[in-house]
């Protein structure tokens, strides 16, 4: 999977794991998410799906911050939520939404397959033991999209390894993380959120 890496996702990092930082963070992260993800929703669906993405988005920070204690890089911890949302989008049907192309599922499993066995994650359960208690939002599927799956918005052929395009270029793993990250380039931290995104 092919995805970012700049001083606004270290200091998500940084807030998602700072007390007294974190539900601030937190709520502004899922937001900034149920944004751009819904976006690439076809229209008429953007709104019901909006509440279905905050919940799922706020479970996926909890796995985040687990990756982040298990010793995943922060580009590895990022790349494990994202990969748990495209199964979710893969099971709903919403596969206009999805970053990868459903034959890459597995290969994406394979790689974190320890994180994903030890928190009961699978292709058909991708939030394992992260699944909110009272569980996710009723949503309308689109099952009909899996038939002659499109992927509008996925990027095929990066399966064997995290692909972290950072302010120096394209790299495998990404940066080490700066000393200098502050809190208040931290989504749900700074004001400058609506034109500012740290989705990938």
């Amino acid at each position: 999977m092919k995805i970012r890496q700049n001083p606004r996702h270290w200091a998500a990092k940084k807030a998602l794991t700072t007390p007294g930082v974190r539900s601030v963070a937190n709520y502004g992260l899922v937001k900034l998410h149920t944004r751009i993800f819904a976006g690439k929703a076809d229209e008429a669906r953007r709104e019901e799906r909006e509440s279905y993405l905050d919940a799922l988005f706020d479970a996926t920070m909890d796995a985040y911050v687990a990756a982040l204690e298990a010793d995943y890089s922060e580009a590895e911890a990022r790349e494990i939520t994202h990969i748990q949302a495209n199964y979710d989008f893969f099971d709903k049907g919403w596969t206009e939404m999805m970053e990868i192309p459903a034959d890459e599922f597995e290969a994406h499993y394979r790689r974190y397959e320890e994180f994903f066995t030890a928190h009961g994650i699978t292709i058909d359960d991708p939030l394992g033991e992260f699944r909110p208690s009272g569980g996710l939002p009723d949503v309308p599927a689109t099952p009909e999209h899996l038939d002659d799956p499109t992927y509008a918005n996925a990027v095929a052929g990066f399966s064997d390894d995290v692909y972290v395009e950072t302010p120096g270029g394209m790299t495998v793993g990404g940066d080490e993380e700066p000393e200098d990250v502050s809190l208040a380039d931290a989504p749900g931290v700074s004001d400058d959120d609506a034109t500012n995104e740290a989705d990938d």
